[in-house]
């Protein structure tokens, strides 16, 4: 996927038409190196309370061991695609937590061949969450030395920059029709949001309708444009400039925040000038009253604070990821809440925690519980390699651990 090659198309339109707001930020990453570098930059605008919508182009590539799609990035590899491209589940995680009916998603994306056979075998594995649509067009991977170029993209961005008024379902037919036009082969697949299931009837995008693939072709890079409105500095709904998220100016003395997820010194960082503010007990109020999006994204900008301040190997960035892994139980997520605890504790263990550290083990300890949880099976096999490795690092005190776990693998 010639991924570049539609950015001055997309950098011609003005902001604010994809919004819908009178202004908005742009941040464009082309052809960026490194996952944790575009997860900082999409949580950071994922934070903001404000329309956001997410333009991708790139190549999607299968990690075989936990069979979840990666989208390529500049210094990825075959052999580093764990480590150097930037996995779907992450975005659909970021994007996942802000308020349904505010984020869009926008995307032009070449697959693999294993990819591309599991957009048939496997309903919804682009899925973004139910209050995040995408519209993406998925082609096959060309064969080496035969790029494709992002026509879909290019005509949404045509569309944007003509004025015409558009429903996102009638945009996404009008640049569908376009790119194939352009661009007939390989045969692509359209996606769009699926209209409201029924409880019982699950309603899966639409699936490919082959499955035969070419060769692999050599990985190419990926590139992300994020428009999104403003005002967004993500402290301001942290220290209660935003009334939405009912944050008091003046924190009251207050209990202390439930032991699952506060360190032994939990961050409080606040404005040159202003007075100390203790977020936690607004975010666990607003988790308590339901209101779960609006508590995850105010831990997320807290989170992207403190790794701003203090980086990604800091007490202080570990704490808000913890933060947000205890939320996500609290919202009913045990997948994404396990996620995020094997994060917190490989990030533990990273900046040389001993394995015996009650952070660490309480960690992986939480990981555990809520592995135990997830009721997908998909979700839990894709996990569950990460969590044995730990808890062969990370044994823990209550014996049989390991093995009850590998049993259940098994």
């Amino acid at each position: 996927m010639d991924a570049a090659s539609v950015l001055p198309v997309l950098a011609a339109v003005p902001p604010g038409v994809l919004t819908g707001t009178a202004a908005a930020t742009v941040v464009e990453l082309a052809d960026p190196l490194d996952p944790q570098t575009v997860l900082t930059r999409l949580r950071a605008a994922a934070a903001s309370p404000g329309p956001l919508v997410v333009c991708l182009a790139g190549q999607l590539h299968l990690d075989r061991r936990q069979q979840l799609p990666h989208l390529a990035l500049a210094r990825t590899t075959p052999a580093t695609l764990r480590y150097t491209a930037l996995p779907w589940h992450w975005l659909a995680g970021e994007l996942g937590m802000r308020r349904p009916g505010t984020t869009t998603v926008v995307a032009d994306l070449a697959a693999d061949p294993e990819v591309w056979q599991r957009l048939a075998a496997v309903p919804g594995l682009l899925h973004l969450g139910p209050g995040t649509p995408l519209h993406a067009r998925v082609v096959p991977a060309p064969r080496r030395g035969e790029p494709t170029t992002p026509e879909y993209l290019r005509a949404r961005a045509e569309l944007w920059r003509s004025g015409a008024r558009l429903s996102p379902a009638a945009a996404h037919a009008e640049a569908a029709a376009r790119a194939v036009t352009v661009a007939p082969r390989p045969e692509p697949v359209f996606l769009t949001p699926a209209p409201a299931p029924a409880a019982t009837d699950p309603a899966p995008p639409v699936p490919p309708t082959r499955t035969a693939a070419p060769p692999a072709p050599p990985i190419r890079t990926a590139s992300v444009a994020v428009p999104v409105s403003v005002p967004r500095p993500p402290r301001a709904s942290v220290t209660g400039s935003a009334p939405a998220v009912g944050v008091p100016r003046r924190a009251a003395p207050v209990p202390a925040i439930p032991p699952a997820y506060t360190p032994a010194t939990p961050p409080a960082p606040a404005p040159a000038g202003a007075p100390p503010v203790d977020p936690h007990p607004a975010i666990l109020a607003a988790a308590r009253a339901g209101r779960h999006g609006e508590a995850a994204a105010v831990a997320a900008a807290w989170e992207h604070d403190a790794l701003r301040r203090h980086g990604p190997r800091s007490v202080e960035a570990v704490h808000w990821t913890e933060v947000r892994a205890d939320l996500a139980r609290l919202a009913g997520e045990p997948a994404r809440s396990c996620e995020l605890w094997l994060a917190a504790a490989e990030a533990r263990l990273g900046m040389l925690q001993r394995a015996d550290d009650p952070d660490v083990e309480g960690a992986v300890d939480r990981a555990h519980h809520q592995w135990e949880h997830i009721e997908d099976p998909v979700r839990a096999r894709a996990l569950g390699p990460t969590l044995v490795d730990l808890r062969r690092r990370v044994p823990g005190r209550r014996p049989g651990a390991l093995a009850a776990l590998t049993r259940r693998m098994g």
